[in-house]
């Protein structure tokens, strides 16, 4: 059965551009090493609720754009391995040392699907 990672992020609106690149490097990794689907969306409708809202759930500033992505593997053990090598690749030295965003405030889990997938 599917397994899927989902994330919401904020990241500084004048780092944009270096998350993009992040992403567009992680992308090919996760894939090759087993993901299937691998979705980054930049917030566009979300507004500042008064109780509950992605803007709020991490913190959002006004310079901040929220980001909202997801990662679809075909179980939750591919997602366990696939994460590990991942994290342990040499090509991804480095890049968490310079992240594009505040990594306490991302909010993220797995989610095994009960429709769709």
């Amino acid at each position: 059965m599917a397994y899927v990672d989902g994330f919401v992020i904020a990241v500084p609106k004048n780092k944009l551009d270096a998350y993009k690149e992040m992403s567009r490097k992680c992308e090919p990794l996760w894939r090759e090493f087993g993901a299937t689907d691998y979705v980054e969306c930049i917030g566009d409708d979300v507004p500042y609720g008064e109780l509950t809202s992605f803007p709020r759930a991490v913190q959002a500033k006004e310079d901040e754009i929220v980001i909202f992505s997801w990662i679809v593997y075909p179980s939750k053990e591919v997602r366990d391995a696939c994460n590990k090598k991942a994290i342990e690749d040499p090509r991804l030295d480095g890049m968490n040392k310079d992240m594009p965003f505040d990594g306490k405030r991302m909010i993220y889990g797995g989610f095994a699907p009960f429709l769709g997938l």
